[in-house]
């Protein structure tokens, strides 16, 4: 495979509605898009870092940093043989997983229009739907977040998972569980809680939920299988799998039953595959996370999920609960069954529309494989306020 640029954007697009977790409140995004072009083929990837370093050590503007001076260069020099290769092409940069995945992923989608095969299929998948859940974020009160919940599961979603912290849990679930005996219900705390909060973790099982995901601390595996040998309710660890590795020892000290695998967080599709992979094998479900995407990342994701562990709903839901217009057609939809069907043409299976990418672009660089050798590599192409 020969690349011969990429193409780095900063777009910004304000969310439909505030989504607030235990790490504050987000209401408009900064999103950096990836283009590669590659023998007239073009593949998009997206980084899912936010704003600030709250979620992993990643942000916006670290992102642009190092793809700009580190990993897009250091791509360009080498010899891509498949997208798979790309991880060797970029291991002298440590962490910055997400920015990674987003130059990875672009690849990926570039090999899977050059192959005439769908994304999900070039990755292995063997579905042609998957179903869905969705994320909620914390409310100004009980009753809105009734109405909300009300509203998710009228559009067909499978699992509703609340977002939660300590001072704004139980009595959330309480509400939820009391009107909705029976849905699949689970939690999301972010990281927020201690190991002297176990007491008040272990009320959780009262109510039935599918799993706990992430209560300790983001980068910990030893307490984790400490607290979920107290818990009838399964613990899923999110932040804490960063890799294969990870996944593997999560599974062999019991710190959790369950995996969340987002593609940021682990680098990009090589490594979510690893970890896909080594979750089947020892038996443990996962599911896809979302990290509020544009369809760019949303239609990944989707070609993610098509794999054969990925069996507990995920938060891979339709455009329209995040953006008025998103940047790709056809908008992601979600049926009434709470379902989304995996695309079956070459490549990500959505067009990115690009008088809207440009419309909302701040700032951008083009990287030409050509000019390496002068010294040049980039060429800027837009910066506004």
């Amino acid at each position: 495979m020969k690349i011969d640029s990429v193409v780095l954007r900063e777009i910004r697009m304000p969310l439909v509605r505030p989504f607030e977790t235990s790490f504050g409140r987000t209401t408009d995004r900064r999103i950096l898009l990836v283009e590669v072009q590659s023998e007239g083929i073009t593949g998009w990837g997206e980084c899912t870092a936010g704003e600030h370093a709250s979620f992993s050590e990643e942000s916006t503007d670290t992102a642009w940093l190092m793809l700009a001076n580190e990993l897009i260069p250091a791509l360009l020099r080498a010899e891509i043989s498949s997208p798979g290769s790309c991880p060797r092409a970029m291991n002298h940069v440590r962490g910055n997983r997400m920015a990674k995945a987003a130059l990875e992923n672009a690849v990926w989608d570039v090999e899977s229009q050059q192959a005439e095969m769908p994304l999900a299929e070039l990755l292995g998948g063997i579905r042609d739907k998957i179903v869905c859940g969705v994320s909620i974020g914390i409310q100004p009160s009980v009753g809105q977040l009734l109405d909300v919940v009300e509203t998710e599961l009228a559009a067909g979603y499978q699992r509703i998972k609340l977002k939660c912290k300590p001072d704004c849990d139980v009595e959330l679930f309480e509400a939820v569980r009391n009107r909705w005996p029976n849905i699949l219900l689970s939690c999301d705390a972010n990281a927020s809680y201690r190991l002297k909060d176990q007491e008040h973790l272990r009320s959780f099982d009262a109510f039935r939920l599918l799993m706990i995901e992430q209560p300790l601390w983001h980068d910990d595996f030893y307490f984790h299988s400490l607290l979920q040998r107290q818990l009838e309710t399964s613990i899923c660890l999110d932040e804490s799998i960063r890799n294969r590795r990870d996944a593997l020892a999560a599974i062999e000290m019991e710190s959790c039953r369950v995996i969340n695998i987002k593609l940021g967080r682990v680098g990009g599709f090589s490594e979510a595959i690893r970890v896909h992979n080594v979750t089947a094998e020892r038996g443990v479900p996962v599911w896809c996370g979302g990290m509020l995407e544009t369809g760019i990342g949303r239609a990944h994701n989707i070609a993610l999920s098509s794999l054969e562990n990925f069996i507990l709903p995920g938060d891979v839901s339709a455009s329209s609960r995040y953006w008025t217009e998103d940047i790709i057609e056809p908008a992601v939809e979600v049926s009434s069954k709470g379902e989304i069907k995996i695309p079956q043409v070459p490549g990500r299976g959505f067009e990115v529309k690009l008088d809207r990418v440009e419309k909302l672009t701040v700032r951008s660089e083009r990287f030409h494989a050509r000019n390496l050798a002068h010294g040049h590599p980039t060429t800027q192409l837009k910066a506004r306020a």
